[in-house]
């Protein structure tokens, strides 16, 4: 795990480097002058802009030498760091650290590349629980981690700031899902999209107050590309405590060996709201008895592994006080918790 984490590091560094160099930089005539022109992405939009940098001179010569030769030690270092992360990977799937289910993992991986993982996207759910027990070094009880869906928390009231490498077309959710698989399909219901193989995404949303609050439901219609067919967030009740907790994000392992960023809530903030959800009559059985395996599961990690994060009312403060005392009982470390290393 310290080995992948330094290679994941490594490699994000080297992509970022390499993002630098996106579009081109090239000499261009012009009414018989050449120019030195340099063509990029707008972040905004996803279209390519272009600019002059000035006329032929030593200067402008020095500028693009200097570009070219930045850009191809660029790509040899993340080529250098993709190679580093494939040998590690293989090392993972031997030694059996793979956790985070493999549709979840590239979907997180297309989000993060998009630079919306984080910027107005997180995850809720029990894929946050992956991103729990990689940052504290253990493995929770297989009955509380088993999915096969991944829930994506939409916070429209960020500024989402798609990756230069997103075209126009390619800035929805939906366009997002079907670069890491095409069969991804919108469902009847408009915030869930599901693939051939049965696997589920949700895109959800806090319930505002008022109910009739106007904001953007989807990535679409935020930032992104006109799309009517993109996911359009569900309103759900209790998220605002998820979406108001600070960030929790942690590097995990997929099943195929190779690491994953996740961008949660603060696990704290996970326990409490589960703890809530595992009270609600109008959830089936099975569901609340799940909710409060992880709300317990999530407490005693806390409590064991993670003491950085104590259990503090003012940390809690956007719950229902009567809510967070009755979850001070989650928060105790217990011996036999159940977790493995």
């Amino acid at each position: 795990m310290v080995n992948s984490r330094q290679r994941f590091e490594g490699f994000r560094a080297a992509q970022k480097r390499a993002d630098g160099y996106r579009g081109s930089m090239v000499f261009s005539e012009t009414a018989g002058t050449d120019y030195l022109l340099r063509s990029y992405y707008d972040p905004k939009t996803g279209l390519r802009r272009q600019k002059s940098l000035g006329r032929r001179s030593a200067e402008t010569e020095a500028i693009k030498a200097a570009f070219d030769a930045g850009r191809d030690e660029a790509e040899a270092d993340l080529a250098a760091a993709r190679a580093a992360i494939e040998r590690q990977a293989a090392i993972n799937r031997a030694l059996g650290l793979g956790r985070v289910p493999d549709p979840g993992a590239r979907i997180l991986r297309a989000l993060d590349a998009a630079g919306v993982l984080g910027h107005g996207l997180r995850v809720v759910g029990t894929n946050a629980l992956f991103a729990y027990e990689a940052a504290a070094g253990i493995r929770f009880p297989v009955e509380v981690t088993t999915t096969e869906d991944i829930d994506i928390l939409f916070d429209a009231r960020a500024r989402l700031a798609f990756s230069v490498e997103e075209d126009q077309d390619g800035r929805s959710l939906l366009a997002l899902l079907r670069k890491v698989d095409r069969s991804f399909a919108r469902t009847s219901a408009a915030f869930r999209a599901r693939n051939r193989d049965g696997y589920l995404v949700d895109l959800i949303r806090p319930m505002r107050e008022p109910p009739w609050k106007t904001e953007p439901a989807s990535l679409a219609e935020h930032g992104g590309a006109p799309d009517a067919d993109d996911l359009a967030a569900v309103s759900v009740e209790g998220l605002n405590w998820q979406e108001n907790a600070p960030p929790f994000e942690a590097m995990a392992i997929d099943q195929r060996g190779y690491p994953t960023r996740i961008v949660a809530s603060d696990p704290r903030a996970f326990a409490v709201h589960k703890l809530w959800l595992s009270a609600r009559l109008d959830r089936a059985a099975e569901q609340r008895a799940r909710d409060l395996a992880q709300a317990r599961a999530v407490g005693q990690l806390v409590a064991s592994h993670m003491p950085h994060l104590p259990f503090d009312p003012k940390a809690l403060k956007n719950f229902p006080r009567p809510l967070v005392e009755a979850a001070m009982t989650l928060f105790v470390a217990e011996p036999e918790a159940g977790f493995s290393w």
